[in-house]
């Protein structure tokens, strides 16, 4: 089985020495994603936005590692208020078909302000050994 990295170019990736997602045979980890918004350099104002956002760069690390949103098996939602909960979940709600992915959802701080989401995911090819 191979092993390899996946990076998004975020600034963040090279200061805090991680990948966006990690390939592990069928398996792929992707890291907390917050919804910054790469196009405007900005973190959308509103929580389902960002989690719409996060829902992007996470589906463009899947895309390059062979898979896609479908195969996501696990995620965890992190968030900076609880008023933030209806938004980000009707917006995974929107973006998973069943099989629905497992779900932890956290209230917890971030180190910048205008984060109000960040996505954790586990996804498993259905196609063995696509890449």
């Amino acid at each position: 089985m191979t092993r390899r990295a996946i990076y998004s170019g975020s600034k963040f990736e090279e200061l805090a020495g991680y990948s966006r997602a990690v390939v592990d045979g069928d398996w792929i980890f992707i890291s907390g994603t917050a919804g910054y918004d790469p196009k405007t350099m900005a973190f959308p104002d509103d929580a389902a936005d960002q989690a719409r956002q996060s829902l992007r760069t996470i589906a463009a690390a899947l895309g390059e590692a062979g898979a896609s949103l479908a195969d996501i098996v696990s995620v965890r939602v992190y968030l900076s208020d609880r008023a933030h909960v209806m938004p980000a979940s009707k917006v995974l709600g929107e973006t998973f078909v069943d099989p629905k992915p497992t779900n932890t959802t956290i209230i917890c701080g971030f180190p910048v302000d205008e984060i109000k989401v960040e996505i954790e995911a586990v996804a498993r090819r259905r196609t063995p050994g696509a890449s």
